[in-house]
């Protein structure tokens, strides 16, 4: 299996996370104002989005490239761009998926921010959706 670089795309570069996201055929777009996290070999493999909300941050846009799946790079990408944040992290996610992030140390999480909390309720209104959410680690 080719090396893999997990890191933070500069905020120059993120037309190069779009163009990941076209090339496959996903909806998801990223946003200037987020962190952006990609994995890649030398192309990007592998996307996320962490955008700031009220408290903390919101993670959107996860996204594997369909023949890297199942090779550990969501988990992996995941904890690199969470590791250190001193803020929660809230993410929407389909049900069948909440195991994935349990496992990353997401919890079902009912407290959202109300930005938040009244963009799932639109969501959901067209398909299942949870909320899930991680408290930063204290030392």
């Amino acid at each position: 299996m080719p090396d893999t670089l997990y890191a933070r795309l500069d905020a120059l570069s993120w037309p190069l996370m779009n163009k990941f996201y076209r090339a496959h055929g996903s909806s998801m777009k990223a946003v200037r104002e987020a962190q952006l996290w990609v994995a890649r070999r030398e192309e990007i493999v592998a996307a996320l989005c962490l955008r700031p909300v009220a408290g903390g941050h919101w993670l959107t846009g996860l996204f594997v490239a369909p023949d890297c799946r199942a090779q550990g790079l969501a988990a992996r990408l995941t904890g690199e761009a969470v590791n250190g944040l001193d803020e929660p992290v809230w993410l929407f996610c389909h049900p069948d998926l909440r195991g994935f992030y349990e496992r990353q140390g997401f919890s079902v999480d009912t407290a959202l921010p109300y930005a938040l909390a009244e963009r799932l309720s639109r969501y959901a209104r067209s398909k299942p959706m949870i909320a899930m959410g991680l408290e930063p680690r204290r030392s």
